[in-house]
């Protein structure tokens, strides 16, 4: 019952998280889209009024006219309105996620048991789960501190854009060294989403509301905090792509399970950043199809760097007789019944009508392993995951690779 209320749990959560995600990042490119799309107002009232630029629009059978003001309007309402629960709602749905599966599983989620880094291998699940938090916190740390001391008055965002991209690379080649694959993954994209509702909980909204107490105050606004409020916005709409991607790959093995995983990591990011640029400056009226280009190339390095070995991961035992000399076995000479205990031993903890594993109320994606004929009807997928070596997951059940050549081996039958 404990493993279904988790299991039931995690839907909930995630399709608040869900949910909060989709309204608060298209809130938030269509403000951006709004800002980069504003006309110089024809009007000579609406000018006297100290409107900055505006758009007419057309949808849903209505027709819409935005203005955005430079200064203080005559009239000031006060039900404004205000875009920050929709991130808050993102990022605690994120982290309540984060925390039913990966912090409650440390050992099975978090621990990269083949890390070339002992320590990190050898972690325990306390101490995995401080590793990610402190991860997390640092890396917002980090980037909040870069953002103040390379461009604190907003004249050096170029120079702070490439330190931001600096930071992610190493923040993606030391996830894939510290923690598993997926987590690894997960934990890079929540370092990106973490700083982008930082940057609205701390920046944003603050700047917005002193910005608003010195109107109604009838005072001139700190122009700082108007500079400060757009330079992190920009820096969430870039950080927008790479976030829904990474936050999507847990879902697709080939992308975490490669030893150079890091690597498509930041081609993703970068590819995601550019394709961004694109649409922001097509809202400003200027296409630059080179964007979206580089991030195609930078998708089809990823693509080209990911794609499977013609040679299988683990070696398979030779077919050209049933039995070698060394007494090494064939593909013939494997029998289900072989496989069948290789699965029961590494496999059917999960993958089973009732799970042992505390983790599961049910079987993962529906995949049961716990009899005969459902290993045959999983034959291929099997191979697949156990030759690529993303599963068992993170290895926790330590299968040798005797085993998966012994399985890469096997005919299917």
């Amino acid at each position: 019952m404990e493993a279904y209320l988790l299991e039931f749990g995690n839907l909930l959560i995630r399709w608040l998280h869900v949910i909060a995600a989709i309204a608060w990042l298209g809130e938030s490119i269509y403000f951006v889209m709004l800002d980069n799309g504003l006309k110089a107002p024809e009007s000579e009232a609406c000018k006297k009024k100290g409107v900055f630029g505006e758009m007419w629009a057309v949808h849903g059978g209505g027709f819409y006219h935005n203005q955005k003001y430079a200064t203080s309007p005559e009239d000031l309402p006060e039900d404004l309105h205000w875009s920050f629960w929709k991130a808050y709602t993102t990022w605690l749905s994120g982290f309540g996620l984060f925390t039913l599966l990966y912090l409650t599983n440390p050992s099975f989620y978090l621990v990269n048991h083949s890390s070339s880094w002992e320590w990190a291998a050898n972690m325990t699940g306390w101490q995995a789960n401080i590793a990610a938090l402190t991860f997390l916190l640092l890396g917002w740390v980090i980037y909040n501190e870069l953002c103040k001391r390379i461009s604190p008055n907003m004249t050096r965002d170029g120079i702070l854009s490439v330190a931001v991209g600096v930071m992610m690379v190493i923040v993606a080649y030391l996830s894939t060294q510290i923690f598993s694959g997926r987590a690894a993954f997960l934990l890079t994209g929540a370092v990106m989403a973490t700083a982008m509702s930082a940057n609205v909980f701390f920046w944003i909204i603050p700047g917005q509301r002193r910005m608003v107490n010195a109107m109604k105050a009838g005072e001139t606004p700190n122009p700082i905090d108007g500079l400060r409020g757009r330079q992190r916005s920009v820096h969430n709409t870039y950080f927008t792509l790479p976030v829904v991607l990474l936050m999507l790959s847990n879902h697709y093995s080939f992308t975490f399970t490669h030893e150079l995983s890091w690597v498509i990591m930041v081609l993703f990011i970068f590819s995601g950043a550019l394709i961004r640029q694109y649409f922001v400056l097509m809202h400003r009226g200027q296409k630059r199809p080179g964007y979206p280009i580089a991030g195609v190339i930078l998708i089809l390095i990823a693509v080209w760097i990911g794609a499977p070995s013609t040679k299988p991961a683990v070696e398979a035992p030779t077919q050209s007789s049933t039995t070698t000399e060394s007494g090494e076995q064939t593909a013939d000479a494997i029998t289900l019944a072989q496989v069948e205990a290789v699965m029961e031993h590494r496999c059917v903890q999960c993958h089973a009508a009732e799970p042992t594993h505390p983790s599961f109320a049910a079987a993962p994606a529906g995949i049961m392993l716990d009899s005969q004929k459902q290993i045959q009807l999983q034959a291929g997928s099997i191979q697949q995951v156990v030759a690529s070596k993303y599963m068992p997951l993170g290895n926790l059940t330590q299968m040798t690779d005797e085993e998966r050549a012994l399985i890469a081996a096997w005919n299917g039958q």
